[in-house]
């Protein structure tokens, strides 16, 4: 090839090559390649045909130099390992993210962000840019993650409302409020007379609106909501929790759950008790991931659409990072839907 410099340990097409068959310099090549600036049409055609004619890979590390990209985005999780691997909406999130990054040449890193030194590590970790952006899910209030991300201009999504920053950082939600609102409602419609209910942690959002939703139905039907004990969203959380909600208010008749993992606890702290599920006590779940189905008695639940939610963020997310800067604080909410089964 009249010389031309050969990468020595593949006999590959360099890049210097494809300059010379081009009739460019490296450096146009090289921008040219990369998706980088200042490319003619006509030195841009040139440098696509060398490439065609010689079969030069371009080099990915080349690529990233000029674009500043790592053509990677990161899910960050600030949970536990063993509840991140143990509950379904994790892995439903998961599948939904893969789904859409499936069609586009971009790695998934996951972030395993638990409190402490591991969420400061996390945000160094963003911060020096070694992704294109980030979905966080299952955020906490005092994680600092909303108000760190929208400071540094990382391309993020939140799944879920951020408890901060929420007018800066988009976020894709299901509307928890009215969804937790519609079970209660269910319930009254039943005819219980005496309604509690398992909320989630305090210091996340799904489970504070969640909340609230049960606090608005329970008082448009003039009944007394003293009946609260929170859990952690996990199946032994639910269980210790409602030990402690039958033993302080033992004449309920009604139990709205904020998830299905601690609704399956208190299917067991009812069985346990001889309580029959729903002649004695009604119980309703939220989330419908596929604990439900698989209850006894199945679950009645309001199904958040955990999938669909992922790869709408995801691509909320791609939009942030290809420059559509329309998409930075959008907000996408979600109706819930009640699915009925057998326990209420």
């Amino acid at each position: 090839m009249n010389g031309a410099r050969r990468d020595g340990a593949t006999g590959s097409p360099t890049l210097d090559e494809v300059a010379r068959v081009a009739g460019v310099s490296r450096a146009t090549a090289s921008r040219a390649i990369n998706g980088g600036q200042r490319v003619s049409p006509r030195a841009q055609s040139s440098v696509d045909a060398a490439v065609r004619t010689l079969g030069y890979v371009p080099n990915p590390a080349a690529r990233s130099l000029v674009t500043r990209r790592t053509d990677s985005i990161a899910v960050v999780v600030p949970e536990p390992d063993d509840r991140v691997f143990s509950d379904p909406f994790f892995a439903g999130t998961l599948r939904g993210v893969t789904r859409v990054l499936s069609d586009r040449d971009i790695q998934l890193v996951l972030l395993l962000a638990r409190p402490g030194a591991s969420t400061a590590r996390t945000l160094r970790y963003l911060t020096n840019r070694h992704v294109d952006g980030a979905l966080v899910v299952s955020h906490h209030r005092d994680d600092g993650l909303a108000e760190a991300l929208s400071r540094i201009d990382l391309p993020c999504v939140f799944g879920g409302r951020p408890w901060s920053a929420g007018d800066r950082v988009a976020y894709v939600d299901v509307d928890n409020t009215a969804g937790e609102r519609i079970a209660t409602e269910v319930l009254v419609e039943r005819g219980c007379r005496r309604i509690g209910t398992i909320a989630g942690p305090g210091d996340m959002t799904a489970a504070a609106d969640r909340l609230d939703g049960w606090r608005q139905a329970m008082a448009a039907a003039g009944m007394a909501d003293d009946a609260v004990v929170h859990g952690d969203f996990t199946e032994a959380g639910g269980q210790r929790a409602a030990e402690e909600l039958m033993a302080t208010h033992p004449d309920l008749d009604g139990i709205v759950v904020a998830s299905d993992l601690m609704a399956l606890g208190a299917l067991r702290v009812l069985a346990a008790l001889g309580r029959r599920v729903p002649d004695d006590v009604a119980v309703i779940g939220f989330d419908d991931t596929g604990v439900a189905e698989r209850t006894t008695p199945p679950l009645t639940t309001v199904r958040q659409p955990v999938e669909e939610m992922a790869e709408r963020a995801t691509r909320l997310l791609l939009e942030q990072v290809d420059g559509h800067t329309g998409s930075h604080a959008m907000r996408v909410i979600i109706p819930p839907l009640l699915v009925r089964r057998d326990s209420a």
